[in-house]
């Protein structure tokens, strides 16, 4: 595919997840897609993979975060798209907020995602995800 319809694919994985469109998403990812979500200490840490794991992957951010993501940024080459980002919310259990700049690698395979390794501040991630000594705030 090219490198314009490599971004048009990763644009539109972004439209669905900011409508919630579950069934588009999967639509958009390979059966043996792949999702790396690095760090510990925070709810969305770990890898995720095929439709299952994608599912597993949004269900866990809906129960346990709220979001808004703002993809700023595409750049491609051949077949990896890599989108520069930024992220604000909260995480639930906490009631803490976070703010997070990232970048997403994304490799997109015969019109669908294949896999996506993100590079995100972990550090605010967890930070937002520990309960004080009070409990939740």
């Amino acid at each position: 595919m090219s490198i314009e319809k490599n971004i048009q694919t990763v644009k539109d994985f972004f439209t669905a997840i900011g409508r919630g469109d579950k069934e588009a998403l999967l639509a958009l990812v390979a059966e043996d897609f792949e999702w790396i979500i690095p760090g510990k200490d925070w709810p969305l840490a770990g890898t995720y993979r095929g439709h299952a794991g994608l599912a597993d992957l949004l269900e866990t951010a809906s129960r346990s975060m709220e979001t808004s993501t703002e993809p700023r940024e595409f750049v491609a080459q051949g077949d990896r798209v890599l989108v520069v980002g930024f992220a604000s919310g909260k995480v639930k259990i906490t009631n803490k907020p976070f703010e997070d700049d990232w970048i997403f690698s994304i490799t997109v395979r015969d019109g669908r995602l294949a896999s996506i390794r993100e590079y995100v501040d972990t550090q605010a991630l967890a930070r937002a995800s520990q309960m004080d000594a009070s409990g939740p705030t």
